[in-house]
């Protein structure tokens, strides 16, 4: 999980740079993190202290409103609906490491994840 929000300050600059380049600064004066960061603790909440995944994502989305979430996502949040918003599927890969991690049953890693 560490890893993967490294990454995601790492990588902020970055995002949508094409192409990227071979050689970089891993921290520059415009890293900073992004909504995967966000929705990734976002999902360690539940699976550390209980509770809703839902409840958890919406909650840190508005504590953090300006982290960089795609327009569907930020129209979901305030109704607190559990739809699909037509997301472009990628989120769920990037903030998924905290099951790796927080869990230590290698059954429910898969369903929680």
């Amino acid at each position: 999980m560490i890893g993967a929000i490294a990454g995601d300050v790492i990588g902020s600059v970055y995002e949508g740079a094409r192409p990227m380049p071979k050689t970089f600064p891993l921290l520059s004066t415009g890293s900073r993190f992004t909504d995967d960061s966000v929705l990734t603790v976002a999902i360690a909440s539940p699976i550390l202290h209980g509770g809703d995944y839902g409840t958890a994502l919406n909650a840190e989305a508005r504590t953090y409103p300006y982290a960089g979430y795609g327009s569907a996502f930020l129209d979901l949040t305030p109704k607190d609906d559990d739809v699909p918003y037509n997301s472009y599927g990628n989120a769920a890969g990037m903030r998924v490491s905290a099951a790796g991690r927080a869990l230590n049953d290698l059954d429910r890693v898969p369903a929680e994840a």
